[in-house]
């Protein structure tokens, strides 16, 4: 895996975490919310990782959005 990719997936991570802290509502409250179980919030807080699902569920209820942002690069083409 490209260290680019790690790279950026830590940040989204440490960014969902923030929101967790920063919402004001307890870690159980969101987990509740969200549908998903409460170790899952309690293993972002600590720097883990989650599915996905898991984030765009997180995202939606904290009011983030994940999408593509330009890095002036151009897209890897895949190969055949």
């Amino acid at each position: 895996m490209s260290s680019n990719i790690i790279t950026m997936a830590y940040m989204i991570m440490k960014r969902i975490a923030s929101a967790i802290e920063q919402s004001g509502k307890t870690r159980y409250r969101i987990a509740v919310d969200c549908g998903i179980d409460h170790t899952v919030i309690h293993r972002i807080v600590h720097g883990g990782s989650c599915s996905v699902e898991t984030l765009d569920r997180l995202c939606e209820y904290l009011g983030l959005e994940l999408r593509p942002v330009k890095t002036g690069r151009k897209p890897i083409k895949k190969k055949r």
